[in-house]
């Protein structure tokens, strides 16, 4: 009987430490926020062309938004979008719009109504967007030159506002200073 006890503490002891483990490790990645390195991916253009991935664009300042043509926000933040991209691209900006959607005819024609020109990626299994944690469209982060994310935006905004411009603008005048 003297060796019953023990084995029931060894167990206890065991049981605890597999629901500390537990408890301390759900297994999901931490949040995508500011902070945090943006993930690497590769996604299709829509107008066809070699893919586009995060790591070739290192060096410049990306305002990476996701969305879909069935979202209403969405479709009503694109002109701003188009205007932030016509202002900020020649000063080493770069926005990419990344579709939810499953049939890229429905997103070329969206595309086409709209008048937009700045790249629209393919994410058709949302692979990128779950990367991201994203699921609220639109939803956007902004990624300095380092990769690493400035700030993550819930919503529709009005990307051409002075106080997203000059923020940007801040951005990028520091990425020219540290990269001359």
């Amino acid at each position: 009987m003297t060796g019953r006890p023990a084995v029931w503490i060894i167990a206890a002891g065991v049981a605890a430490a597999a629901i500390a483990a537990l408890l301390t490790s759900s297994g999901a990645p931490p949040p995508v926020g500011r902070g945090s390195v943006a993930p690497e991916f590769a996604l299709p253009r829509l107008a066809g062309g070699a893919p586009v991935d995060l790591e070739s664009l290192r060096g410049r300042v990306v305002l990476l938004n996701f969305w879909a043509t069935w979202c209403k926000p969405c479709e009503e933040e694109m002109p701003a979008m188009q205007r932030l991209y016509d202002a900020l691209a020649p000063e080493g900006f770069e926005l990419l719009a990344v579709s939810v959607d499953e049939d890229p005819s429905e997103v070329a024609s969206f595309v086409e109504r709209l008048g937009v020109s700045f790249p629209i990626l393919m994410d058709v299994d949302q692979g990128v967007a779950r990367s991201y944690q994203t699921f609220r469209f639109p939803e956007t982060l902004l990624i300095g030159r380092d990769g690493v994310v400035v700030e993550r935006y819930v919503g529709p905004k009005e990307w051409d506002a002075e106080p997203y411009v000059a923020r940007l603008r801040k951005l990028l005048s520091d990425a020219g200073a540290q990269a001359g």
